[in-house]
């Protein structure tokens, strides 16, 4: 027995001594326990990237960055701020030994690209639909891509997971994935896009790829005559126009073409299936400047005759 109770009466020892749950007290259990509430004041906290401790310069030695702020003394660095590259007044070192890698080309386009293996995928997922010409709306609508800043363009990577013919519309194709398309009984179509006319085709202010410069050659009959189905027009492939189709569809925009010599003969080259590559002569290339190997050879074979005027006297 504790030596606290010794000096109490027997009975009253007897009834503190008796467990609590056989004594008519037991409703008062809660309140002779005693309970300690664990505190998480101590353990609170942001998340790790949620506070940045700022660095105040020049308010004091106990900052650490007091005084000279960090500077040290004396010198242009901690007079005045030194322009990127400065070398001390003479000839800069990005003049005498130029750049040396890392050089950004401002000319070049920024493509979304897509393998042939992932649009597969969302045709297995049902989010495609492999009947209807694949263009930069379907492949965005179906979050397959994710930006088309512009244009997108379709890689090769995959190709064995191609189960069924499809027909793309889209700016640029690989020879691996055209090769593989077409093995598998489908076919690409390259289509020069701008910035703005996405946006028009994203807001279906403008058809993906039906333009006066379009035709039958410019790609697959096939694909032509699965678009022209839903638009339910009642023609022919070869005698719909650009302005049936946009009447039917009530579009406000047409798509533009290619102004720039390297967009235009690259949507010439039957090779990159581009939607120009029609307008080719037999014996022509798609080079707007060079020749192609059939033009010389064309025009070496045949010798132009002089004529000579009918009153010429010798």
């Amino acid at each position: 027995m504790s030596p606290r109770l010794m000096g109490l009466p027997m009975q009253l020892q007897q009834f503190i001594a008796r467990p609590l749950q056989s004594s008519p007290l037991v409703f008062l259990a809660p309140q002779f326990q005693q309970t300690r509430n664990a505190s998480i004041l101590s353990s609170l906290s942001d998340n790790p990237s949620a506070y940045n401790k700022r660095i105040r310069r020049g308010r004091g030695p106990a900052s650490g960055k007091g005084k000279t702020s960090g500077r040290g003394h004396k010198g242009q660095k901690a007079h005045g701020k030194v322009p990127a590259g400065f070398n001390g007044g003479q000839t800069k070192d990005i003049v005498v030994s130029g750049t040396r890698g890392e050089e950004t080309n401002i000319f070049a386009l920024e493509m979304a690209p897509v393998n042939l293996f992932r649009i597969q995928e969302w045709i297995d997922q049902g989010r495609i639909d492999p009947t209807r010409p694949i263009t930069v709306r379907e492949l965005t609508q179906s979050r397959c891509i994710h930006k088309h800043k512009d244009g997108v363009k379709v890689l090769g990577d995959g190709a064995a997971a191609l189960k069924q013919p499809i027909h793309l519309v889209v700016s640029r194709a690989s020879a691996s994935a055209i090769a593989a398309v077409e093995a598998a009984g489908g076919s690409v179509a390259t289509r020069f896009y701008t910035r703005s006319a996405i946006r028009h085709i994203m807001a279906n202010e403008t058809h993906p790829f039906i333009s006066m410069a379009w035709s039958a050659e410019s790609g697959s009959k096939e694909l032509l005559a699965a678009e022209f189905a839903k638009l339910n027009l009642g023609a022919e492939v070869e005698t719909v126009e650009e302005k049936s189709v946009m009447e039917a569809k009530g579009l406000r925009y047409r798509l533009p073409d290619p102004t720039r010599r390297r967009d235009i003969e690259y949507y010439r080259d039957p090779a990159h299936r581009g939607y120009l590559s029609h307008l080719l002569k037999p014996s022509e290339g798609p080079s707007l400047f060079f020749r192609s190997p059939e033009e010389r050879k064309s025009a070496a074979g045949t010798k132009k005759e002089k004529v000579l005027p009918e009153n010429r006297v010798w």
